[in-house]
């Protein structure tokens, strides 16, 4: 979720040589996750049309090495955790300094503190002088950004969300991917109730590869386990970020909580069904290709970051998730 966090930064800009040494530099900030890089991708490429002849550097986490291939784009990236300043490496000041980090005055300070030519933000509070539009709070993640940027004359589309097939390796044919992990706990659907789905889903013949960081690996060996998968179909903490997006790409559905692989399903076109509990798909489900995604949402929101299951979330039954999933599938085969 796009929002401010305090933890240290790392990696600082590389000093430019040859040519690099004369070109102004583009800094944008947003050290968040998967899916927030995600949401960001209109707003990055159409700061790639419109800002051609500028160094271009993303400011996030080392992950983001791996997402801007991904993507397609060419930027640089200074590695940062969190909304602080990005370790300048007496670089001079960026020509333009944009925050995609968030609302909250540590990221517009951790941006100021550079002191770029010109600083895009959103207006508050504390940044009462910044150039930029109001914050508004029920606004869709890819197009609050695309807002930002369009408020400030650069042309930008909020459905250009899709990315090149992966370069390298694929899914086995036929494969469901089950990822029943997430950031926080209210928005971790139970593990039972996936393991329900993950049954459901090889008993209609797929092949089902439960998917998951190296911290998840235990919640996805239960939902294995439980399924009565082989040990072979955990594959949580095995995959890179570039085997993930390629077992997604390659997949024929897509089972998730409203997490970064559900806008990985989105990037590639690949049908999911997504399960939203405290923020609602208006915010932060697929921006496009809604029929190829189904979105269950029991209409309630709460705090995305709380410590344990959000009671909108809890309430949708595995019945309504393996409804969803066969509605897909038979609509795949159409």
């Amino acid at each position: 979720m796009a929002e401010d966090r305090a933890t240290p930064p790392a990696v600082a800009v590389p000093r430019p040589s040859g040519p690099d040494r004369e070109r102004p530099i583009l800094l944008v900030l947003r050290a968040l996750g998967l899916g927030d890089f995600a949401t960001a991708v209109p707003a990055l490429r159409a700061l790639d049309r419109a800002f051609p002849g500028h160094r271009r550097i993303l400011a996030g986490p080392d992950s983001y090495d791996d997402l801007l291939a991904l993507a397609g784009l060419a930027w640089e990236t200074v590695t940062v955790d969190g909304p602080h300043t990005p370790p300048w490496n007496g670089l001079d000041p960026p020509d333009l300094a944009i925050n995609l980090h968030g609302r909250g005055p540590q990221s517009v300070r951790a941006l100021a503190a550079l002191r770029p030519r010109r600083l895009w933000t959103h207006r508050g509070t504390e940044q009462a002088a910044a150039r930029g539009p109001d914050w508004v709070d029920d606004l869709h993640e890819v197009d609050r950004w695309c807002r930002l940027l369009s408020y400030h004359g650069v042309p930008v589309d909020p459905e250009d969300l899709r990315w090149p097939a992966p370069v390298g390796g694929a899914a086995p044919a036929e494969t469901a991917v089950v990822h029943p992990g997430a950031a926080s706990a209210s928005r971790r659907w139970p593990e039972l109730r996936f393991a329900e789905v993950a049954r459901h889903l090889r008993e209609r013949g797929l092949r089902v590869a439960v998917t998951g960081s190296a911290e998840e690996h235990r919640t996805a060996e239960r939902v294995a386990r439980v399924a009565g998968l082989v040990p072979q179909d955990n594959v949580a903490g095995a995959t890179g970020l570039s085997q993930l997006a390629a077992l997604v790409a390659g997949a024929r559905l897509v089972v998730s909580g409203d997490t970064g692989v559900a806008h990985l399903a989105t990037a590639y076109g690949t049908p999911s069904v997504v399960l939203f509990g405290p923020c609602p798909p208006g915010l932060w489900g697929p921006r496009i290709d809604t029929d190829r995604h189904r979105c269950l949402w029991a209409g309630t929101t709460g705090d995305p970051h709380a410590d344990r299951i959000d009671p909108g979330l809890a309430s949708i039954t595995a019945d309504e998730v393996l409804a969803a999933c066969d509605d897909l599938l038979a609509a795949s085969l159409r």
